[in-house]
């Protein structure tokens, strides 16, 4: 069985070796290790590995997990990455320091408001549906120059772009499309790339894969 830092290794070098193909620095790509539906056990050798960055889907599933952890090791930055509802915005400024899914303005209302009363201004990605599916979250593509300099005016930093392509469809085309919208609306930081396909989005330019499956399971090296 490999171990975890075994397979953070592996993540690691595979992300190097894109970058260098890509004529980039290594360093300017973040892993952040996917832990939503993993136990503080299966989380622990990770950390023990010197991973830091970790992604929760759930807001409360995070609260159930991440405390004690954070107080074992609080140079811990957590990461939220799902869906997010405006009545969780208390509990994610509270909780992570950058969240990847603003898709919306009345969610960044919501936002605003609580970093406001607690002085924590977590960094945010503007999240495009880059698919155009209706299912999925997401700012639609021809509305995120509002959204974009409505952060820009709001207290929340802008952290970058983030999208999740279509599922089943090759996903090169569309971190592609997201790279062209972070150039077209000076955004340089982009959020994109999984476990299936992380090194192609190293190729285009991500600065932040988000990786679960191949860091916490042997037969899922991607």
């Amino acid at each position: 069985m490999t171990s975890a830092a075994a397979r953070r290794d592996k993540i690691l070098e595979n992300i190097a070796a894109a970058a260098k193909l890509a004529r980039r620095e290594p360093s300017e790509i973040q892993l952040v290790a996917v832990s939503k539906g993993r136990t503080a056990e299966e989380i622990e050798p990770l950390i023990a590995a010197g991973q830091r960055d970790f992604g929760e889907s759930r807001v409360q599933e995070a609260l159930s997990k991440w405390p004690e952890l954070l107080a074992c090791n609080p140079d811990i930055r957590l990461h939220g990455i799902g869906r997010l509802q405006s009545n969780k915005a208390a509990e994610a400024i509270g909780l992570f320091e950058t969240i990847h899914s603003l898709d919306r303005l009345s969610l960044l209302d919501a936002l605003t408001k609580e970093v406001e009363k607690s002085g924590h201004f977590p960094g945010v990605y503007v999240q495009v549906n880059i698919g155009e599916e209706e299912q999925k979250g997401g700012c639609p593509i021809d509305e995120l120059g509002t959204l974009i300099e409505a952060v820009r005016a709001s207290p929340l930093p802008l952290a970058g772009l983030m999208c999740i392509p279509p599922a089943g469809l090759e996903p090169s085309p569309y971190f592609a499309l997201l790279a062209k919208l972070g150039r077209r609306h000076d955004v340089t930081s982009l959020s994109m790339g999984m476990s299936a396909d992380y090194r192609q989005a190293v190729m285009l330019g991500s600065t932040a894969v988000r990786v679960g499956t191949a860091l916490f399971e042997d037969d899922a090296q991607a």
